[in-house]
């Protein structure tokens, strides 16, 4: 694919402040809901991990490649052994973590560099923003 010719786009500099006005209170929504989504996440984890281990008990006859390692020093037994998963059973499925984390950091560069940009297309007289303007915000779109 060649390289030639660069696009050339003018976009109305108020939708382009509504946008990035949208994604900021998107952003710190997030933030703010981040703690509480990661405790549900935890708690799902836990609870398919408990899922797992009945599972996994309810087939130890259909176990395979028994292993076992005993620690004398801490008095632990480790037991591990593979079992087949076919298709059709009831193996629990695993949580998926449908949030985006985001550290401090990053979330305090990301809502100043979003604010500034918001800042300064409310400063111009412009009506329209240029495409290399808009490449520069485009990231948080």
């Amino acid at each position: 694919m060649a390289r030639g010719k660069a696009i050339s786009v003018k976009i109305p500099t108020q939708r382009v402040i509504n946008a990035l006005e949208t994604k900021l209170a998107e952003l710190q929504a997030n933030y703010k809901t981040q703690d509480e989504n990661e405790a549900k996440f935890q708690e799902a984890q836990k609870a398919w991990n408990e899922e797992l281990v009945s599972y996994a008990i309810s087939q130890i006859s259909k176990a395979e490649n028994l292993r076992t390692n005993y620690r004398e020093w801490n008095k632990t037994l480790n037991v591990d052994f593979d079992i087949k998963v076919e298709s059709g059973t009831n193996f629990p499925t695993e949580p998926e973590r449908n949030f985006e984390q985001i550290h401090r950091h990053n979330y305090n560069e990301m809502v100043d560099e979003m604010s500034n940009a918001i800042r300064i297309l409310k400063m111009t007289d412009e009506e329209v923003v240029s495409t290399s303007t808009y490449n520069a915000v485009a990231r948080y779109l």
